[in-house]
């Protein structure tokens, strides 16, 4: 009576094993699909009519929120919040709190991207994994997987982190929207193009030009804030600043050299300049490397004392700006950090404001180096030595041809002496024979 009451059992047990087993929705292969900023739209048919959606999805700019009901399977039976995650992340929702949450970053979390014509779709993959029940080796659910994804529109920058492409842009790399590309270039004697040769000699000009690419970007203004020469590209001593204060070329006012700003602009992004080439004192090396903080300001803006270009005419004994406002530069004389109160002759009303009250981020602004250039010393006093080296073997030569002039005519006329002594010796001595 017991085997056959526990063979009843068994059937019974096995019964009741097969109807949980076919009441358990299929997940496979379903997907939750959602676009950024909307809400996700559950792409699959419940297997029970009227079951609601257990799973939503919310796409941002950085991350995705998946929003899990705790009836995941739609068959009054919670799962367990341990028992869920998405590409080893877990439920991120205070322990207690209902619905489940998974925030997960766009790229992480087990997460694959793929392009699809002009959509980046980014997909996840929900799982859950029943565990046992109250420690007992069973479970009554089955084992699901969901599927979600993220749309964006690939003519949109979605957001800076979210993206990462492969490729390197020619100008510099600088985040968010303002991207810069500063340069700083040696030019050819005739500005058409970058100096075929970084060697110089001590007169010549050296011609710079610094500019900004601001591709996609309002029309903005370069200045050459400072320049440093140094002997090796460490920035080690000795260390000769040559445009300082804010934009004031000082080595014209320091050594009376031609060194300047080149005015006008040939463009509000563009400033070339002229540096008279030297040497530094008591060292072999002829290398020199040049190092210039650049940086910009919005093209609509008024130039001031902490964004100007101002160079120093030796000759007058004054500062004159590239952008034509000589104003600006007075305070090359003393500090453009701390400059006296400026003021323009403009209505208030409808005074433009100057570059310094226009907040400009922290990218408009990059430190470059250019070198080494190469300095060769032509002394003047070899080719003068030389030449008079050359004189002196005229002068030489000449003397000696004189010297030869003159002694043969000076043997000539002493022997036509002795000739005319000899011939008058014969005549006398013809005539007393005669007498006698």
């Amino acid at each position: 009576m017991w085997c056959k009451d526990k063979g009843q059992i068994a059937v019974v047990l096995l019964f009741f094993f097969l109807c949980d087993a076919f009441a358990q929705p299929r997940f496979k292969g379903r997907k939750v699909i959602a676009k950024s900023q909307k809400p996700a739209v559950l792409q699959y048919v419940e297997p029970r009519v009227g079951a609601p959606q257990t799973v939503t999805a919310q796409c941002t700019d950085s991350e995705v929120i998946v929003t899990i009901s705790p009836d995941l399977l739609g068959i009054q039976k919670p799962v367990q919040p341990s028992d869920l995650s998405m590409g080893g992340c877990g439920v991120t929702s205070p322990a207690g709190v209902q619905p489940f949450v998974i925030e997960a970053p766009l790229q992480g979390c087990g997460s694959t991207v793929e392009m699809l014509g002009a959509v980046i779709v980014y997909t996840f993959t929900l799982d859950y994994n029943p565990s046992p029940v109250d420690g007992l080796p069973i479970v009554r659910t089955n084992p699901a997987v969901v599927q979600i994804e993220c749309q964006y529109n690939r003519l949109h920058n979605v957001s800076s982190n979210a993206l990462n492409p492969t490729w390197v842009p020619y100008t510099s790399t600088i985040s968010a929207e303002d991207i810069l590309g500063f340069s700083l270039v040696i030019m050819s004697s005739d500005w058409s193009g970058p100096s075929p040769s970084n060697t110089f000699f001590l007169g010549d000009l050296i011609n710079l030009q610094a500019s900004v690419d601001s591709t996609n970007h309002e029309p903005l203004r370069v200045f050459v804030d400072s320049c440093v020469a140094t002997p090796g590209s460490n920035a080690s001593a000795p260390a000769y600043t040559f445009i300082g204060n804010n934009g004031c070329f000082l080595d014209s006012q320091l050594t009376g050299s031609n060194s300047q700003f080149v005015s006008p602009r040939v463009a509000q992004s563009v400033m070339q300049f002229q540096l008279d080439a030297f040497r530094f004192y008591g060292l072999t090396t002829s290398s020199i490397f040049i190092t210039c903080h650049l940086k910009v300001t919005l093209a609509s803006a008024n130039v001031d004392p902490l964004n100007k270009d101002c160079s120093y005419n030796s000759a007058l004994s004054q500062w004159s700006s590239v952008d034509g406002d000589n104003a600006v530069c007075s305070c090359c004389d003393t500090s453009c950090a701390n400059p006296p109160p400026f003021r323009r002759a403009l209505c208030p009303k409808h005074r433009p404001r100057r570059a310094s009250e226009v907040s400009a981020p922290a990218g408009w602004k990059e430190t470059i180096s250019v070198g080494p250039l190469f300095l060769e010393q032509v002394s003047p006093l070899s080719s003068v030595s030389q030449s008079l080296s050359g004189q002196q073997d005229e002068v030489s030569a000449g003397s000696q041809f004189q010297d030869s002039i003159i002694g043969a005519v000076a043997g000539v006329l002493a022997v036509s002496c002795v000739a005319v002594l000899f011939f008058a010796y014969r005549k006398a001595k013809g005539i007393a024979n005669t007498k006698q």
